[in-house]
């Protein structure tokens, strides 16, 4: 039977050792970073090469579709990023992905609700019938639920 589930989670600034143990905990197989910019000053240990790295030595394939799935720049309509031919098909990808791995779509933002994880790609899973899970910080996990948001320009 094919996987449903899609859990995200955001890094913040927490330890990449306890970050990785709040994935296996959730039995993550496959991590896709969806940051425009896979760069931090603030929590270096979560740039691209870094994690990508730490991941691997810890058995976690690390993808990155910040290209696609990003939430760059910092102010979107987010109606206008889902109507591009590059984020449909970014989705179709993550769903195709997530049919045969356990797997996390991340961003650095720890609270899904100010983030494009939720308020973007998250509301396309929901609508495509995928459920998603969102794991926060101390590792508890919230089931996400449909956003209808007040005006069709949301920022950061």
């Amino acid at each position: 039977m094919a996987n449903e589930v899609i859990y995200t989670v955001g890094h913040s600034n927490i330890d990449i050792k306890k970050f990785i143990n709040i994935l296996k905990q959730n039995n993550i197989e496959v991590l896709i970073d969806v940051r425009s910019v896979p760069f931090s000053r603030y929590a270096p240990q979560f740039n691209k090469d870094n994690i990508k790295r730490e991941l691997e030595e810890s058995g976690i394939v690390y993808i990155f579709m910040g290209n696609v799935l990003g939430g760059k720049p910092q102010h979107i309509v987010y109606e206008k990023i889902r109507e591009q031919e590059g984020y449909q098909k970014g989705i179709s990808r993550l769903i195709e992905i997530a049919k045969a791995n356990k797997i996390a779509v991340m961003c650095s933002e720890e609270n899904p609700g100010k983030c494009h994880r939720h308020l973007l790609i998250t509301q396309s899973l929901l609508w495509r019938g995928m459920s998603v899970l969102h794991i926060r910080g101390g590792g508890t996990v919230e089931v996400a639920g449909k956003h209808i948001p007040q005006a069709t320009l949301l920022g950061y």
